[in-house]
């Protein structure tokens, strides 16, 4: 087994799958996409490229996605990911909790930084484009139980 893990990381996308996002997701060994799915052959078309990981928005509200939880914590590689839709409802202390990175979606603006020795990181929306803000999703390199963000500009 390689001692890298090439991880998507993709949220926002509202019922559009573009094929530039599915093009950069290629070749990942995990997917995650972090909510505002928009219907359910967005994770079909996922799942296809990588084993998937999803967490549900707050626009995730018809029957398909009610089994798709709010929250949930991985470990990948030594590293321990928490995943939630909007970082704001965040409910945990991360660090406390030994987490190394919280992953979220939502404000449809991309972030990458650490905060108080955890990484934040929000692959920003890839679906339709919202305001004057860009298209984008994220690529979580792990590699020796470290985790590295590669932001992929997709218009």
């Amino acid at each position: 087994m390689s001692d890298s893990i090439r991880i998507g990381v993709i949220a926002d996308t509202h019922g559009l799958l573009r094929p530039q996002a599915i093009e950069a997701l290629r070749g990942c060994e995990r997917l995650l996409h972090l909510g505002d799915i928009g219907k359910p052959d967005i994770l079909a078309a996922l799942g296809e490229l990588a084993p998937l990981d999803v967490v549900r928005g707050n626009n995730d509200t018809d029957a398909w996605a009610d089994g798709i939880p709010e929250t949930l914590q991985l470990d990948v590689g030594g590293v321990r990911l928490y995943l939630i839709h909007d970082r704001k409802q965040l409910a945990l202390d991360p660090r406390a909790e030994g987490i190394d990175v919280v992953i979220a979606g939502h404000s449809h603006k991309p972030l990458n930084e650490i905060r108080d020795g955890v990484l934040h990181l929000n692959p920003g929306s890839a679906g339709p484009r919202r305001f004057k803000l860009p298209i984008t999703l994220a690529i979580l390199h792990i590699h020796h139980g470290r985790a590295e963000v590669e932001l992929i500009d997709l218009a």
